[in-house]
């Protein structure tokens, strides 16, 4: 018997805006006065709606033995799908891994009080200058406070919204604690920057690209009280101290593409109000919010970055243009610290994740195994609306091989029909 099964699983959020979205278009996206960025709005929201539909391109999985077959719709690769957006988290992590230095890691978050976060609403471009004067706050104290003048690595993710949903822009930062002497060319272990001038430098920082854009008399009072109302500084946790890569990879990969609100959080949709809970910090408890669907779908595109928009920046040591350098220096300074060659050979040794793989780990299963026969599939098709069937099995010359290969075989010709999927899209 043949028998056809998807694994994708309908989500709450998807189901809302299944619901409501084409309303939202017409009455609240319409008001968006940015042409632009109400078209890419509804593209991102129509990419994620459509995301694992086969209907937009599908790969086939066969069992040889009893028929059975698994059909899996394309991701959309949208950071706003909670699916793709955790699978991305996750791929970004390992990634950034093999290009992190083996170094201790701090992370901290860099936060604007509220007075002035509709600024950054009002002209979203200034987003990156938050990202930019982290960088600022870090190097300056390295470059100018720390005799020697180090050069460190720093990656900086964007974040808008906080556990309310609210417009709420902060930065993540992940930074190495030690640098590279611009002299002396070699890597050393540095002090932690003291918590008072994180806290006042970033103050400046913030205030300065406030000034700087917006001249208004207004704004011009509003920073003066600013600085008397928050006399240590604007507030920034330095806490975390992060000794290992991988570890401090996956810490910053979750705030990376992570959705607005977690599902979990959404406690009751009744196809009008959609209400969920967050964890209010003080004092520490949690909070149900009740809200109409339409103004609950409005929070969560209102946090969608313009197209093109980054929102991991990488400085320093990190740059596109000195990571790779900074990289080989590390290498050998463990190499010659340990005496070990593993240190100069271990990222040739990371073999990149098959498509399988990656499934199975980011959702704790695997649908590549026959639920009759307890066999693994093998790729059987691929199919794309725009140029119909790329690859069936049927046209392999080596079907019929692989039906009589044992199983160890058989499964070698399985992981690379999966790393050919990978390579195709």
């Amino acid at each position: 018997m043949n028998n056809c099964r998807r694994y994708e699983k309908k989500r709450i959020i998807n189901i809302i805006l299944e619901d409501h979205f084409e309303n939202f278009k017409e009455t609240k996206l319409k008001l968006l006065k940015n042409k632009d960025m109400r078209e890419h709005i509804k593209n991102v929201v129509e990419k994620a709606l459509n995301c694992g539909n086969p209907k937009y391109g599908y790969t086939k999985y066969k069992c040889v033995s009893c028929n059975e077959e698994y059909i899996h719709g394309f991701s959309c690769k949208s950071k706003f799908c909670t699916k793709c957006g955790r699978m991305y988290s996750i791929n970004w992590a390992e990634k950034q891994s093999q290009n992190m230095l083996n170094v201790k890691h701090r992370h901290s978050v860099f936060t604007i009080p509220e007075e002035l976060r509709n600024y950054f609403y009002r002209k979203r471009t200034l987003l990156k200058d938050l990202q930019d004067a982290v960088y600022q706050v870090i190097s300056y104290y390295y470059n100018k406070k720390v005799k020697g003048d180090h050069e460190v690595g720093v990656i900086a993710v964007l974040h808008t919204f906080g556990s309310d949903l609210k417009w709420n822009p902060h930065v993540h930062a992940l930074f190495t604690e030690g640098g590279i002497d611009r002299e002396q060319k070699w890597f050393k272990k540095l002090d932690h920057i003291p918590y008072k001038y994180l806290r006042k430098s970033w103050q400046k920082q913030v205030l300065d690209i406030i000034k700087n854009n917006f001249k208004d008399n207004e704004t011009k009072r509003l920073i003066n009280k600013l600085y008397s109302k928050y006399k240590e500084g604007f507030y920034v946790n330095a806490q975390r101290d992060l000794t290992n890569i991988s570890q401090a990879a996956r810490y910053i990969g979750r705030y990376l593409a992570r959705p607005a609100i977690a599902e979990y959080r959404i406690i009751k949709y009744d196809r009008k109000k959609v209400t969920f809970w967050y964890e209010n910090k003080n004092p520490k408890k949690k909070i149900e919010v009740t809200m109409d669907a339409l103004d609950f779908i409005g929070k969560l595109v209102n946090h969608i970055h313009p197209k093109g928009f980054r929102v991991v920046r990488r400085y320093g040591l990190y740059s596109r243009r000195k990571n790779k350098l900074s990289i080989e220096i590390i290498k050998l300074y463990n190499f010659i610290k340990q005496g070990k060659i593993e240190e100069l050979l271990k990222r040739i040794a990371n073999k990149k994740k098959s498509f399988k793989e990656r499934i199975v780990e980011t959702f704790g299963e695997n649908p590549f195994i026959c639920s009759n026969c307890n066999e693994e599939m093998i790729l059987w098709e691929i199919w794309l609306p725009k140029y119909g069937k790329i690859y069936n099995a049927l046209e392999r010359k080596n079907y019929f091989d692989i039906q009589k290969e044992n199983r160890h075989e058989k499964k070698k010709e399985i992981d690379k029909y999966s790393f050919e999927q990978i390579c195709l899209f």
